[in-house]
């Protein structure tokens, strides 16, 4: 596992298992730019509905610039579904699965069954490693406070059903995402952004209005200290 990442400290590599579209890229080969990551999984309709359009936009927008935009497609949860097959169906075709599919399709936001863009970007699949799923109170206690620090302060009922439920998920958990937990990421869609000295400027979870004015100061910064 590498050093976890730290804003303001320079951004540990991406944990690749393959780039499946474009690639590959390092952050070592990409010094000089402002680089955008949009970590997604495939069964995610929140990814499809918010986050990656405006990553599309945005990469529409400063593409001819000093900025580079790459998608990253992890699974944390819902392994028979965050799969490569099923990437390479929405990379291919545009074709959603599960949730995904279901939630846009209902709320008619689909062309045909279909995306209506296409991610235009270089993507890769986050690597994973085997775990046995660890249930202990000091785990459990562990995963809770990174995702929410301000957990001891929660009334007892609601540290209950936070408990209740972080136990589930860590007892189903049989893969550990290697990009997703160095960069302590809470969920999906999340958006990490390097500046172009390589430094960790921001890591966001969820819908992320503030990345267009966040890319135009990082293009205002000279690109050597």
């Amino acid at each position: 596992m590498q050093t976890p990442a730290i804003i303001g400290q320079p951004a540990p590599e991406l944990q690749v298992e393959k780039w499946v579209q474009g690639g590959p890229v390092s952050l070592q080969q990409l010094s000089g730019q402002v680089v955008v990551i949009e970590v997604f999984q495939v069964n995610c309709p929140g990814c499809f509905v918010h986050a990656l359009p405006e990553i599309v936009r945005l990469y529409e927008t400063y593409k001819n610039r000093n900025v580079t935009f790459l998608g990253l497609a992890t699974a944390f949860e819902d392994f028979d579904k965050n799969t490569e097959q099923n990437l390479m169906l929405l990379l291919e075709h545009g074709e959603l699965t599960g949730d995904p599919l279901q939630q846009l399709g209902k709320a008619e936001l689909l062309d045909d069954g279909r995306l209506d863009y296409a991610l235009p970007f270089p993507i890769a699949l986050d690597k994973h490693q085997m775990i046995e799923p660890d249930v202990s109170t000091e785990n459990v206690r562990d995963f809770i406070l990174g995702q929410l620090p301000d957990f001891d302060t929660m009334a007892d009922d609601e540290r209950a059903i936070i408990i209740q439920n972080a136990r589930h998920y860590l007892a189903t958990r049989s893969q550990l995402p290697l990009t997703f937990t160095t960069y302590n990421l809470q969920g999906t869609p999340s958006c990490i952004v390097v500046d172009q000295q390589g430094i960790l400027r921001d890591v966001s979870f969820g819908w992320a209005n503030h990345l267009e004015p966040l890319i135009e100061r990082l293009l205002d910064e000279p690109p050597e200290k």
